[in-house]
């Protein structure tokens, strides 16, 4: 298992582009991939369960389990960190 606790980097927080995109990254990888926010985890391979997650500025964990979780754990995390997309 991997993890990483990062800051949402889009003005739009993860919602709208930003969040079609970590969705479709994240579907890239075999790993199961999910966004841990507070007391939420929640599948990051799902646009409805993660939309409206968090805002810019917010603290998340991605996690990740599986025989590409280090890559899909750097990637995503680099993704959703980003100030612009």
């Amino acid at each position: 298992m991997a993890e990483r606790e990062t800051t949402v980097g889009p003005e739009e927080g993860i919602h709208g582009r930003p969040a079609a995109r970590f969705v479709q990254t994240a579907k890239g990888f075999s790993s199961q991939v999910v966004i841990v926010k507070g007391d939420r985890e929640v599948n990051a391979k799902s646009v409805l369960k993660i939309t409206g997650l968090a805002r810019k500025g917010d603290k998340i964990t991605i996690r990740a389990e599986g025989e590409d979780a280090e890559e899909a754990v750097e990637a995503l995390t680099q993704l959703i960190s980003a100030d612009e997309h």
